[in-house]
């Protein structure tokens, strides 16, 4: 999703490898396909996000209690926000800047099999430690990731400006076209690789991360010895998956602000956001208001004690 976070175990990602190899040429279409209807499915998760990262709370919260019975307030959950959205633009306002994102996940998909393909011409088979196989196999799965994340990322920021004219009610982002003449007649071709940096950067520590934790914990927690180790490494990668993806939330949520930062959208200018510098300050000023991880959930959302949405001091 987001775009979009990949994670890969070492046995899997080599399995996985060897399958691309062996599927003929006329399958490609299908899996494309199908990535077309997953990324379609989920567009509305996505969008919802968005929204909720660039601080946008358009419905007042509501008081809930705790399990311990303690009254809190708490900001509307995707259902509701969903329900917003479609009261304001109607159903189809749901997919609001899916086109750019459906074309990001081709070519994702194109660039990953070409590089892994290329990648499996030159692997030789050669005995290997265990964690050296899965440092290998880690580092060239990063190579992908990063290729990908290159190829796909302009097309990430159209969609995410696409998203964000939700806020202001501007049409300035309209279809692929007229979202690449607007970008490049303004910022250049850097203004398709605004945010790039973290971006990256969570994706590569998320990958490393759930990759080696993975394989420590199936190494010497779940080991031969062990009655239910076969049953430990399926859910292995599943779990750390999702926990390591908190991590990664943070990086996220700074590469989609800088995506609108100052382009010209209500939502990445004051009052609604301040004009960054660059990527860390937006980093730093998020963690000062406690919001780093803002967008990370989309139910139980409690109301944080800095107010929203973020205004320079």
């Amino acid at each position: 999703m987001m775009g979009e976070t990949e994670t890969l175990s070492s046995q899997s990602a080599a399995a996985e490898e060897q399958e691309s190899t062996a599927l003929p040429a006329d399958v490609e279409p299908a899996v494309l396909l199908l990535g077309a209807g997953v990324t379609a499915a989920i567009h509305p998760l996505l969008y919802v996000k968005l929204l909720i990262q660039v601080g946008h709370e358009p419905l007042p919260p509501s008081v809930g209690t705790t399990m311990f019975g303690r009254k809190v307030l708490y900001l509307p959950g995707f259902f509701s926000y969903a329900q917003y959205i479609i009261k304001v633009d109607g159903r189809r306002g749901l997919f609001r800047g899916l086109s750019p994102r459906l074309v990001s996940s081709a070519v994702s998909s194109v660039v990953r099999s070409k590089v892994k393909q290329v990648a499996l011409l030159s692997k030789k088979d050669e005995l290997q430690s265990s964690l050296r196989k899965v440092v290998e196999e880690t580092t060239h799965e990063m190579i992908i990731q990063c290729l990908s994340r290159v190829a796909t990322h302009p097309f990430h920021v159209m969609s995410v400006r696409c998203m964000a004219q939700f806020i202001g009610r501007e049409a300035k982002y309209s279809g692929l076209f007229g979202c690449i003449l607007n970008i490049v007649k303004e910022e250049g071709v850097t203004g398709f690789y605004v945010g790039l940096v973290p971006h990256v950067l969570g994706e590569v520590l998320f990958l490393w991360c759930c990759n080696l934790l993975c394989h420590f914990i199936n190494t010497y927690a779940a080991d031969e010895n062990f009655s239910q180790a076969s049953a430990i490494r399926s859910y292995t990668k599943f779990v750390m998956g999702i926990a390591v993806t908190v991590l990664m939330s943070p990086f996220m949520l700074v590469a989609d602000v800088m995506a609108i930062n100052n382009c010209g959208l209500a939502a990445g200018l004051p009052p609604n956001s301040p004009i960054f510098k660059s990527w860390m300050h937006c980093w730093n000023h998020l963690s000062q208001k406690g919001q780093l991880f803002r967008g990370s959930s989309f139910f139980f959302r409690r109301v944080p004690l800095s107010p929203l949405p973020i205004r320079d001091n």
